[in-house]
């Protein structure tokens, strides 16, 4: 295949992606942009910039871009609008960024020129697949370049032989045995390899980055208040905020109550199963509060419509096809579910759990005159369930007299 001439990096500034930029540089002779997205994830980016430049990066080829924003509001509450779950239980923190990466990474291409872009996931990994398939569905004519896939460097001791005979600065730490990898964002931290490839061990309490465990969480329990408006929150505490700062302010209030923690074995996409610690604060306290609003403001039958459909949508958010039509027809039915799905949300954290006790609404479908055990005034007549039961109850009859005859006659 015909080498690229111009390569747009997702570039961490870390040790892999600096590696994976010179690599590039060797393998090909071809100019490399770098991206660097600011996704919420704690760390400074400057020193990415730094680290480009010195590796011979022009400055007009590096992008570093604060994209919290557009994450939590385009493509995070998207999400939680659909109470979105990959196996009942994830809530695909990792999944839902790396779209917006490769859309970013296709939109750099196209203004710079690029032929390629390219990204650090591994061969054994789900995000290899998010990225290239996000990058198909958005420019059907780029080329993915894929390191991992393609290079000789198979172990950590030739990343770093590498890495020093090409002059990469290397972290100390970087030149022992990591304990486990991160991958961070706003909307969660997650933990996998190393001390925790073991599933029959439990994980020890230095992995969590951002949730305090719940055992040293304060004893005294704190109640927040979610206001939503059509499905998204909108302001905590009836302060108004943007999207990125409500999900920053839930972070930091959850992980102080141990709110988040998932041990996880899941089912990779590429066929492995997985063990992973994930520290989803903020998301935890959201999904509690969204399904609060929901019980009063959402009708049954669209209700259950939509979570029978939940479980297809997370998933094709985790195989990475956010871009597809599929996914863009459930979020239509999704969004349109959503339209009164307004009003505020109590949420009690006390170690470790995010419980709704109180929710309120203006579009309210709770009717405390028909389910009330006093007087009713009217509202209700008892007498009309006679014969919705008689009528649900006539195809058992039916069913049983058919049963009873057959086995008379056996």
């Amino acid at each position: 295949m015909q080498k690229p001439k111009k390569v747009v990096l997702a570039y961490s500034g870390g040790l892999d992606t600096s590696i994976i930029l010179k690599w590039l540089q060797t393998e090909y002779g071809c100019e490399v942009i770098t991206f660097t997205a600011d996704l919420g994830q704690g760390e400074e980016l400057e020193p990415a910039r730094k680290k480009a430049l010195l590796m011979g990066i022009k400055e007009e080829n590096i992008h570093i871009v604060d994209v919290r924003e557009e994450f939590v509001r385009d493509f995070v509450f998207p999400m939680f609008r659909a109470n979105a779950l990959y196996e009942g239980l994830y809530l695909l923190g990792t999944s839902i960024a790396r779209p917006l990466i490769s859309q970013h990474l296709v939109k750099i291409a196209q203004e710079h020129g690029a032929d390629a872009v390219a990204h650090g996931a591994t061969g054994k990994g789900n995000d290899q697949v998010r990225f290239e398939l996000s990058a198909a569905a958005l420019d059907p004519g780029i080329r993915v370049i894929a390191p991992w896939r393609l290079w000789d460097l198979t172990s950590r001791t030739k990343l770093l032989e590498f890495a020093e005979a090409n002059q990469i600065p290397i972290a100390k730490d970087k030149r022992g045995e990591a304990p486990f990898s991160v991958d961070a964002n706003l909307l969660h931290t997650s933990s996998e390899g190393r001390v925790l490839e073991n599933p029959a061990d439990e994980f020890p309490n230095y992995v969590l980055q951002r949730v305090v465990p719940a055992e040293e969480a304060p004893d005294q329990a704190e109640m927040v208040e979610i206001t939503f408006e059509r499905g998204d929150a909108v302001a905590i505490n009836g302060e108004r905020m943007s999207p990125a700062t409500i999900l920053t302010k839930l972070n930091e209030i959850g992980g102080k109550h141990g709110v988040g923690v998932l041990d996880l074995v899941e089912n990779r996409y590429v066929g492995m199963k997985s063990r992973g610690v994930y520290e989803t604060p903020g998301g935890t306290i959201l999904l509690e509060a969204h399904r609060g609003i929901e019980q009063i403001t959402l009708d049954a039958g669209a209700g259950h419509l939509k979570d029978s459909i939940m479980p297809r949508y997370a998933e094709l958010i985790y195989n990475g096809f956010w871009f597809s039509p599929e996914r863009e027809a459930l979020q239509a039915l999704i969004d349109k579910t959503q339209e009164h799905v307004s009003g505020t949300v109590r949420v009690k954290l006390y170690k470790g759990s995010a419980r709704t006790v109180a929710r309120w609404s203006e579009q309210s479908l709770y009717s405390e005159k028909h389910v009330t055990f006093e007087e009713d005034a009217g509202a209700y007549d008892q007498k009309d369930a006679e014969g919705f039961i008689r009528l649900n109850a006539l195809r058992l009859k039916l069913i049983a007299t058919r049963n009873a005859r057959v086995a008379k006659k056996r």
